[in-house]
């Protein structure tokens, strides 16, 4: 087995569990044949001759900052052929005001839309909703979700704002309700990959907490995607 080098960056907001997240999937990567480092900020971004010899970074920062020359080098490592993959805000909800950043990953979360006012506790139950993940005409053909059937989640649905660069495997709807100001349902793009330069990236938009990334389907996205995105041998 090949051995590959995987640079888990994680931090941000503790809502997402960005330690407990990321170590549910270390040892899948070394399972895989990675040898895995993990740092606990974008820092280590900044670092090219660490990144250039990083075949795979996986990221869980929810919100929090990046610099110009951190940004600058996730960037550019990833265009030199590093894979770049995360799930729901630790990789679309991570360092907003850095438009850099946003468009290396292609796509932003913009809101999760919730419960009818009435029902709402104050909790973050209130932003669980039940939705569908439907993969599309592409994704039944992709390897990271050909041979996955459509499935339901109940949890935060995100609309994101994104753009045409992306590829898109599966969508979620989001629906018209009387309390929402829009006027027709909205489709938003759920699992993606992108190019970039000679590297990949994989998005996944569900993972808000433990339960969600051990849904079968949602983990075996985030695997193979992690797999999928890793330097390929013409990028070497």
């Amino acid at each position: 087995m090949v051995q590959r080098r995987a640079l888990v960056v994680r931090g941000g907001w503790e809502g997402h569990r960005p330690v407990e997240a990321t170590e549910s999937f270390i040892p899948f990567l070394e399972r895989s044949g990675y040898t895995v480092r993990v740092e606990g900020s974008p820092e280590i971004y900044a670092d090219a001759a660490e990144l250039a010899g990083t075949d795979l970074i996986v990221q869980c920062v929810t919100m929090s900052q990046i610099t110009e020359e951190q940004a600058a080098g996730l960037a550019a490592a990833v265009a030199a052929g590093t894979g770049f993959t995360g799930w729901h805000g630790g990789i679309v909800d991570s360092f907003r005001a850095c438009s850099d950043y946003l468009h290396l990953v292609g796509g932003q979360f913009a809101t999760h839309p919730g419960v009818q006012p009435c029902e709402r506790s104050g909790t973050e139950k209130d932003n669980f909703l039940p939705h569908s993940v439907t993969i599309t005409d592409l994704g039944r053909e992709h390897p990271i979700t050909a041979g996955i059937a459509d499935f339901d989640l109940v949890t935060e649905q995100y609309w994101v704002l994104h753009d045409d660069l992306i590829e898109v495997l599966a969508t979620t709807t989001h629906p018209t309700q009387a309390w929402h100001p829009w006027h027709r349902p909205v489709t938003s793009p759920a699992i993606w990959t992108r190019n970039w330069g000679a590297g990949r990236i994989v998005v996944t938009t569900p993972g808000h907490s433990i339960d969600v990334l051990e849904h079968p389907s949602v983990r075996t996205v985030i695997e193979r995607g992690m797999v999928w995105a890793t330097r390929t041998a013409s990028a070497s």
